[in-house]
């Protein structure tokens, strides 16, 4: 049976992204949001090592190393997908799918203070400054800042640049390690799920029901969104180059608003869609986006 090529891929990696705000929003209406993250992070941990077993390979070793992983997994799952299913309390899926999309932008300035090939330039400023003007058509700051719509948008936002951290650390202390990806990947989510399950016990209650949409939306956080699509996107890193991996972050706001708005009946203004199309033309400007898939097809032109 032939393997789908990177184009379908890239389309079921952005399904399974965007989906995943739709699923925290129905996981959050019958479960603290601390037991919606513990179970993703279980329930990916597990199909994740599936996949490693299956490759027969084995765990990261060394001390260090899992300290660096315990880090990384602080930043890059257990911090910011508890920030996103507490948000979601105060916010649509809608507006934390959008605001999930300003990860490239958290990225940018980071990656030019702390990275030395990441110099500042007149156009990653630029995007900068056309991004942080599409966050703000997307708060709708004119309206006035204020109340639970914008603590629940500012969790969104860490969330965010929980990611943006969590990117330079592991480019600059996992990048050219002799394990795979999906071993360093295990062992990350490993240690994510060890962090949150240390807090649950002093923050959250035990659930009094477990209804089947919930438990079916924390089933599909974790095996799809939270284990499956680091494999997919991996594959698609492999099959067709990190510049067309990074195209994921322009569709996932469009399928989390879809799921929003058409399965969850969310309110919509404006505002958040021209936001949201501001935030992505800085992330094209920042990132230079149009020209690095030209030189990409220039290099694999005949």
């Amino acid at each position: 049976m032939r393997k789908p090529g990177w184009p379908v891929q890239l389309a079921l990696l952005s399904v399974i992204w965007g989906f995943s705000f739709f699923f925290i929003k129905i996981g959050d209406q019958s479960l603290s949001p601390l037991w919606v993250v513990l179970g993703r992070l279980a329930l990916g941990t597990a199909t994740i090592w599936i996949v490693l077993a299956s490759r027969r390979e084995r765990l990261p070793r060394g001390w260090r190393t899992w300290g660096q992983l315990a880090l990384i997994a602080l930043l890059f799952n257990a911090l910011p997908w508890t920030l996103f299913a507490y948000g979601e309390l105060q916010v649509s899926s809608v507006l934390a799918g959008i605001l999930n999309a300003t990860t490239p932008l958290m990225v940018a300035p980071l990656a030019m203070l702390f990275l030395p090939d990441e110099s500042a330039t007149v156009r990653r400023l630029g995007g900068l400054a056309i991004g942080f003007l599409g966050v703000l058509a997307v708060l709708g700051v004119w309206s006035g800042l204020g109340g639970q719509r914008v603590a629940g948008a500012l969790m969104c936002l860490g969330a965010a640049l929980c990611y943006g951290v969590a990117t330079v650390l592991a480019r600059r202390l996992l990048v050219g390690r002799r394990e795979s990806v999906v071993s360093l990947v295990t062992g990350q989510l490993l240690c994510a799920t060890v962090e949150v399950a240390f807090f649950v016990p002093f923050f959250a209650r035990l659930p009094t029901s477990l209804p089947l949409g919930a438990v079916a939306s924390v089933l599909a956080l974790g095996i799809l969104g939270s284990g499956a699509a680091f494999v997919l996107q991996y594959a698609i890193i492999r099959d067709a180059g990190a510049v067309v991996a990074s195209m994921v972050t322009y569709l996932i706001p469009i399928v989390s608003t879809v799921a929003g708005v058409v399965l969850l009946g969310e309110a919509m203004t404006w505002n958040e869609p021209l936001g949201a199309l501001v935030i992505m033309l800085g992330i094209v400007v920042s990132q230079g986006t149009l020209q690095r898939l030209r030189q990409r097809r220039a290099q694999a032109a005949p």
